[in-house]
């Protein structure tokens, strides 16, 4: 296209026109004239699409000026390159800067819009935890420039040594950064990706690195219940009780009078207790109808703990923890007492899996194992844990006297 076919317009003629319409300059270049206002705009085509582009008010900007911004963008076209990013790159340069959204912001804000969907309160303090303590480091780097080896640092520390917190950190970190992804903060694949990329780099676990939750050996756990019972505390007294149910311990320090049944030695914990979200029925043993007496109080009432913080409210976890140190145990944790209660279990009695799978509140997943839940399910497993609770006696200066 010739200059003079691109240069259709005169400054005189431009000034000219009254009647609404479009008028080419050629060359892509077009005066829109309305009743109310007069602009430039440029028609092209990029990747096949036609794209329009204004070049600003015909009271500000010349024909000459507005040549010279169609000439540029003619430019950009015959180079390979979108005039539309260019400028948006240039009002980017030239707005005013903002500081970027760091990890820890965005981790702390994501947390506070999801963590009314964590059934349980432990569950939020948890996630805020594990950040804050293992990837301190990601906190105040910016989340769009978050790397795999930044994330390698933050894990590798901890693989080995704390393999189930690193693997939660790992899954963690993937789930902020696939959110900033959504938010348009981030673009490109996830570096906190475990399978097919950071198994590749981080080293391999044998089965003697993964100790999730460290547990006393069966064998010992009669004398363990004897010197626990020489303890006077609340806390001793919810230890004890967990061991011989073989329950969680938030399912055992949240229980209330209201769920306990000491007529027909049953604690029926309600499914928004329960990790599975359904109702678990626990058979009480004698032993653990003695905890509970040993705690009761008159005057007492259905919301009322049965195993109170010495300042109200429940026990929490710290509670339990730190009585094991008191005993000298911080080798083991408070889950653990489930392993031995499972390793007892399977290497000493004939129960059934089914029934030791129950007893632990695990999801039941076979035809089978539904239809036996259906069954005498409850009064097997009164049996297994009447023989748990005399195992746990065999020692116990209680059992003697």
């Amino acid at each position: 296209m010739s200059s003079r076919a691109r240069n259709k317009l005169s400054v005189k003629q431009a000034a000219a026109f009254k009647e609404p319409g479009v008028y080419s300059d050629g060359g892509g270049l077009y005066l829109r004239v309305r009743e109310a206002a007069r602009s430039w705009f440029f028609i092209g085509t990029y990747a096949g699409k036609r794209f329009e582009l204004g070049l600003g008010s015909a009271l500000d900007v010349t024909l000459a000026k507005a040549r010279e911004r169609a000439g540029e963008i003619r430019a950009l076209l015959v180079d390979g390159i979108d005039p539309r990013v260019e400028r948006a790159k240039a009002k980017a340069a030239r707005a005013p800067k903002e500081p970027p959204t760091t990890f820890g912001k965005f981790a702390m804000g994501m947390l506070a819009d999801i963590e009314d969907g964590f059934k349980n309160p432990k569950h939020r303090q948890q996630w805020r935890n594990t950040l804050k303590t293992y990837a301190d480091p990601l906190f105040e780097v910016p989340i769009a420039d978050v790397t795999t080896e930044m994330i390698l640092e933050v894990l590798k520390p901890i693989w080995l040594s704390k393999a189930e917190t690193a693997s939660r950190l790992r899954g963690r970190i993937e789930r902020v950064l696939d959110a900033a992804k959504v938010k348009g903060l981030r673009f490109g694949e996830n570096p906190a990706r475990g399978r097919g990329h950071l198994d590749l780099l981080l080293p391999k676990r044998n089965k003697a690195t993964v100790k999730h939750h460290p547990a006393l050996p069966f064998k010992d756990v009669a004398g363990f219940m004897s010197e626990l019972r020489q303890r006077p505390a609340i806390a001793a007294r919810a230890l004890e009780f967990t061991i011989l149910t073989a329950a969680r311990s938030g399912e055992a320090r949240g229980m209330t009078w209201g769920e306990i049944n000491l007529a027909d030695k049953l604690w029926t914990v309600p499914a928004t207790r329960m990790k599975a979200s359904a109702v678990h029925e626990v058979p009480l043993s004698d032993a653990a109808i003695r905890v509970l007496k040993g705690v009761h109080e008159d005057g007492l009432q259905p919301d009322d703990w049965v195993f109170p913080a010495p300042r109200g409210g429940a026990l929490s976890d710290m509670a339990l923890s730190q009585l094991l140190k008191r005993m000298g145990r911080p080798d083991i944790t408070v889950h653990g007492f489930r392993s031995t209660f499972r390793d007892w279990a399977g290497e000493t009695t004939k129960f059934e899996r089914e029934e030791v799978e129950m007893a632990l509140a695990h999801t039941v997943a076979s035809s089978v194992e539904r239809a036996y839940r259906r069954g005498r399910s409850l009064e097997k497993r009164r049996e297994l844990m009447t023989a748990w609770a005399e195992y746990c006696d065999l020692q116990s200066p209680q059992r003697q006297s």
